[in-house]
Order: structure tokens, then C-alpha cells, then sequence
């Protein structure tokens, strides 16, 4: 099945109206220790016992939920990801996720993704604020296979070996993005080769992706597409051949150039705003705050008591974190070679 970018024709988009989250509909307030419900708050944990947290309802923030097909057949779908909506639960959005709407549309009967054995996920990320085609696997065969194309390519970069030189340049997987920039780019073709690793961050609990020495080498190969003098603008198209996570905005900014409307990479490939004299580790990896007695609870199982009486959801970090929108970037082509069958393109 192929669809055009313009259609608007039924059979070629999906997606469920989200519901209210705070009406109950897909948890209840409760941990429970083998499948009963923790009434006393100083229970004692014994190995072997199985604790799950039914997290407390919230309401999510607005988020798209039509999802527009590209391409699909029995192995793969991929999807046309509008900007402001999530791929994978996280933070403040557990439920208004591309997953969360993959498995709604496997559950429908008439759906070809309700085929025996199919559980389809995403099986690379793109940004929240980040439009464009996102590749999905229906079948745990094509999953295997998919993510070794993407880890495959981004294992290359950094080898300068002949053998792997060449290996490159069959890759089987090709990722181009189409971005909108600050500032005028002088030169057509730019190749960037900026390393990529962690800071501190507040409200990034693993670290903030940044341009540094001493990071993991990365690849992008950037191409002038459209100057704007008037609007001190650039339209770039980016290919990355290797998949670190936000390296196309920290590969852009590296060089001082932007994305139009980052809320978080500035010149340089740092975050604009850091004070690392008020940092707070107490925040989810999207820079949502959790309850430190969540925490404990759920990642402390040397710890044989609990409190269970103060376990709350998710806020909003004050500082920009890496999923807030905003910035103009649009994965506009994928061409990989197919699991089971020739190659294939998709724009």
C-alpha cells in the first residue's frame, strides 16, 4: 500500500480521539503485591513477591492523534508522524503516543495490523516536534531486522577502516531530513563530524545529548536546498548515517546554525539556558519531575519497606528539555533495503 503525502482519502490515515484520562478508563489507583491491592503502607516486600504500581491518572497534554500512511505491507507500516505527538510513552505522555495508537488500530478486527502474531511498534524515534516518516515493524522478524539497519549504520561512523568505508556506502538503511535554520549557510555542501555525548541537565535525568570531544563520533552530510536573505533563513537537507539521538539539531547549532524555533540548542551545540549550581536529578528522561518516593519505590529493591502513601504523577520542568516543539525539522525520505523483499522507497 502506498500513499501519497497529500491524500486525504480514509483508507491511507487512522488514528483514536484520546480519551479523558481522568475518568479511570485504563488505571486504578493502587499498587498491588501478587495481585493484591496494598492496603498498609509499611508492607514488607519478600523475594519473589511481584509489586506493580498503577500509576495515578492525569490529563496529558494535547497531542495529535491521525496518523496518515505511507507505505505498508504484511511486515512494515510507515507512518507520516505529525509534530507535537510522542512515539513512545514517556513523562507526561503515557497514553497520546504513536504506540498507543498502533496497538488501538491492531485491536480493530478489520485493521491488516490485527493479523495473527502482529504487534507493531516503532523501531526508531524521531523527536516530538519532529514531522515525517516514521518506520514501524508488524512482525517481530521484521523488528530483528530493522534495528540492526539502523545500529548497523550509526556502528560505522567513526571507523575509517577500508573495509568499512565501503560497507557505508551499501548502508541499508538512508535517513534524509529536510530543516529550516537560522542564519544564511555559505557553503552548498557541509559535512559535520561533531562527536556527541551527555551533560548534567536539569530535568534530563540520564544527561542532555551535546556536542562534546569526547562523545560518540557522529555523521551528518548537510546540502543547501533554498537561501532566504530577507528572513535570514536556510532550507537544508540532512542525511545522518549514523542515529544519535537530537543530531540534527545539535549537529546544526554546532556549526551556528539552529533549527528556526529551538527551544534548546543553541550556538554551539549547547543547551541556551544551564545553571549547573541548581541542577535537580529528581526528573523523568523528557524532564518530567517524579515524586522521589517513586523513585525509591520503584528502582530501590534492596529495600524491603516502602512508603506507598505519596507516590504522585508528572509536572512540568521549568527550564527546555529536549521534547518540547517548536523547531522546523521534517524526516522527508527513507530507502532501505526490505526485510523480505527488494529495496524500497519511501517520501
Amino acid at each position: 500500500m502506498l500513499c501519497s503525502n497529500n491524500s486525504t482519502s480514509p483508507l491511507c490515515s487512522f488514528g483514536s480521539p484520546w480519551p479523558d484520562l481522568n475518568d479511570g478508563l485504563f488505571y486504578n489507583d493502587a499498587i498491588t503485591i501478587d495481585g493484591e491491592v496494598v492496603k498498609e503502607p509499611k508492607a514488607i516486600l519478600r523475594d519473589g513477591m511481584e509489586l506493580v504500581y498503577h500509576r495515578l491518572p492525569w490529563r496529558e497534554p494535547d497531542a495529535p492523534y491521525l496518523l496518515q500512511v505511507l507505505y505498508e505491507d504484511d511486515d512494515m507500516i510507515a507512518l507520516n508522524k505529525p509534530p507535537g505527538l510522542q512515539v513512545l510513552p514517556g513523562g507526561l505522555f503515557q497514553q497520546r503516543t504513536v504506540l498507543m495508537q498502533l496497538q488501538w488500530r491492531a485491536s480493530k478486527g478489520s485493521s491488516s495490523l490485527a493479523i495473527q502474531g502482529s504487534h507493531p511498534v516503532p523501531v526508531h524515534r524521531l523527536g516530538r516536534g519532529t514531522s515525517g516518516i516514521l518506520l514501524c515493524a508488524k512482525t517481530k522478524v521484521a523488528k530483528t531486522s530493522l534495528a540492526a539497519y539502523f545500529a548497523d549504520g550509526t556502528s560505522l561512523i567513526g571507523d575509517s577502516s577500508n573495509a568499512n568505508m565501503e560497507q557505508s556506502k551499501t548502508r541499508k538503511i538512508s535517513k534524509i531530513y529536510r530543516a529550516l535554520v537560522n542564519g544564511i549557510l555559505n557553503q552548498d555542501k557541509i559535512i559535520i563530524k561533531q562527536p556527541i555525548g551527555t551533560m548534567r541537565y536539569p530535568g534530563v535525568a540520564k544527561g542532555l545529548y551535546v556536542a562534546s570531544p569526547s562523545g560518540k563520533p557522529a555523521l551528518s552530510k548537510v546540502e543547501v536546498l533554498e537561501r532566504d536573505s530577507q528572513l535570514n533563513q536556510t532550507l537544508v537537507q540532512v542525511e545522518i548515517e549514523s542515529g544519535r539521538p537530537h543530531q540534527i539539531r545539535i549537529h546544526l547549532s554546532f556549526i551556528g546554525h539552529p533549527l528556526l524555533g529551538d527551544p534548546l540548542y543553541d550556538v554551539g551545540g549547547q543547551p541556551m539556558c544551564f545553571d549547573s549550581e541548581h541542577e535537580d536529578e529528581s526528573f523523568a528522561e523528557d524532564g518530567s519531575v517524579i515524586q522521589k518516593s517513586c523513585v525509591i519505590l520503584l528502582s530501590n529493591p534492596e529495600s524491603h519497606e516502602f512508603d506507598f502513601t505519596s507516590c504522585r504523577g508528572y509536572e512540568r520542568p521549568a527550564k527546555p528539555v529536549p521534547g518540547d516543539c517548536g523547531y522546523y525539522l521534517h524526516a522527508h525520505q527513507l530507502v532501505l533495503s526490505h526485510p523480505t523483499k527488494n529495496e524500497v522507497g519511501i517520501q
